[in-house]
Formats: structure tokens, sequence, C-alpha cells
């Protein structure tokens, strides 16, 4: 199976050390310990040849924790959340991932991890405590791996949570993770052939059948599509070239660029004039105006003038 490595919040959290594991512990329970987010199972500790009243005694000491049902944490719960998720991994088998909400934040569409860890499974196990969905059609390919856990892929990570988000927070969400070149248009088409009952396909086709060959790289350009869709105008060509310069909306039957001017990176005296600068040379090499929108203007109220400036482009 290809596993996708990414960073985690900040790019350290698989070196983080789990911290200090009690001294007469048996080696093997730091080693399974120190990879496993400080967390370790019944089963490996039965595995490795240890009695279970001995299991039990380290419980009663407090050298183990209880997490789950046959997964204890070794020396002290863990707060870090990577390392949380690690014994939600191991309370759920080897047929679980991380999903929902804990795979938007691993993605890092999302800024934090839920109370309650989620996860998926094709197999039979329901650990207390944790989230649990179970799917018959989670393939080898619906699975990734970030920070050392297995999580699920960005495609189904937006099939599980395309209810939970705003229309607008998931419409950057694919298009921060195409940007990232983390999602394809195929990816996305793939997991919603396999799930066509889904009820979340509905919410995700328009992303598929709106697509472009180049993703939106902000919310004003998110914004700025469906306007035109809604008022009937044609669609542009998103961050195309033109002339050597990437623009924001190319409207190549009426040969005119517009740029949307968000006030966070247009408010420098440099870039004012880099702007102006590359409506002059597209203008000078391919005679294509240049309309800039300023943030605040991009609604229905633009919609006539824009009307306008399109037809007489024509």
């Amino acid at each position: 199976m290809p596993l996708l490595g990414v960073k985690g919040n900040d790019g350290n959290e698989e070196r983080r050390s789990s911290g200090s594991f009690p001294a007469d512990l048996p080696g093997f329970a730091h080693k399974f310990a120190a990879g496993q987010g400080g967390h370790v199972t019944r089963a490996q500790l039965l595995d490795a040849g240890m009695d279970p009243r001995t299991i039990e005694r380290w419980v009663a000491k407090g050298k183990l924790f209880r997490v789950y049902r046959g997964v204890y944490a070794v020396g002290h719960l863990q707060s870090n959340p990577i390392n949380a998720a690690h014994a939600a991994l191991l309370a759920g088998g080897d047929r679980s991932a991380l999903a929902g909400t804990c795979g938007l934040v691993l993605w890092k569409v999302w800024s934090h991890w839920p109370k309650q860890l989620e996860i998926i499974t094709a197999g039979d196990r329901r650990p207390a405590g944790l989230i649990v969905h179970r799917s018959t059609t989670l393939l080898q390919r619906d699975i990734k791996q970030v920070n050392g856990l297995r999580v699920t892929s960005p495609a189904r990570t937006l099939l599980d949570t395309a209810k939970r988000l705003r229309p607008e927070q998931l419409t950057r969400a694919v298009n921060d993770l195409r940007l990232r070149q983390l999602l394809t248009v195929d990816q996305l088409a793939d997991v919603i052939a396999r799930n066509p009952t889904h009820e979340a396909v509905t919410l995700l086709k328009p992303h598929l059948e709106l697509a472009q060959p180049e993703p939106t790289r902000s919310p004003l350009e998110d914004r700025f599509l469906p306007l035109l869709r809604r008022h009937g105008l044609p669609t542009p060509q998103i961050n195309v070239h033109v002339a050597g310069f990437r623009v924001d909306a190319y409207f190549p039957k009426q040969r005119l660029v517009v740029e949307l001017d968000g006030w966070g990176s247009h408010r420098t005296k440099h870039r004012f004039v880099e702007d102006r600068r590359q409506d002059f040379a597209i203008l000078a090499k391919t005679g294509i105006p240049t309309v800039r929108i300023p943030r605040d203007d991009v609604n229905d109220g633009i919609i006539p003038q824009l009307t306008l400036v399109l037809n007489r482009a024509l």
C-alpha cells in the first residue's frame, strides 16, 4: 500500500518522546511503547510471555493505565493527541484507521483535535470510548499514513466529513488538498463511485462536475465562481497563465483577465506596483486588459458592471 508521508501539527510529533517509562518494566514493554505513542496492548504483553497476573499487578501499582479495553498507557496517560491516537488504533485493530475529524486534523484541514477520537474499521471491533464507524467499502487505497498513524485518505476523509462542513469550508478543503497535491479529482471520483449511496455524495459531486485543471487558491476565488454561475455569466479559467503570469481568472472568449484583490496579499506598496506592472505587461504582449475587483466588491453588486464589460469584450 502506498503511504503518504505528511508532517503533523509542527512536524515533530512522531519524534517526540512519549515520556519516561517505569525503569523496572521489561525491555519489550519499553520497545512496544516507544513505537506506539507510549502504549502497549494486553495481547502484546501476553505474546511476549508475561503472566496475566503480572499485568494486573502493574495496573494496580500505576505502571500501566487502562486507556481502552486491552490497551494500556505505560507509566502515565498521554496528553499529546498524536500519542493518544496511537492508542485508538491499537484498540481498533489492524483493520482500523483514524477517520472523520481526526482525518481533517491530520490532513491539516482542521486545527483542533476532537475530544473523542474517531476511527473507521472494516472489522467488527467497537471499542468503548471511541466513535467507531464500520465500512464495507473500505479499501487499501482508502488508508494512508501520517505521523506513523493510519488515517483515511483525503478523498475518503472528505466523504466522511462533508456534511459536517459548511459549503464554503468544504470548497476550501477540496481545493486546498488539491493545491497541496494530496488529492486529485480522479481520487475523489473513485471514492464517490464506490460509495454511491453515501449521504455526502450530493455535496461532493459538484466538486467533480465543476472542477478545473487548476484548483482555486483563496476563499475569494471560491466566492467568485458560484457568483458568476448564479447570474448566468460565463465561467472563466482559474489560475492559468497569460503572457507568463498566473492570473486569478481568464475569460478566453472575451479575452479578459480578472484579478480578485484581497487586502491581505495586495496591501503593500511592492505588491501594488507589481500588480500594475503585470497588468501592463499582459496588455503590451497580448492586448488583453485586466480588470481588478477588490474583495469587498465580489458580490451581487458587481454583476451589472461585469456583465457589461464581458458583453463589450465579445
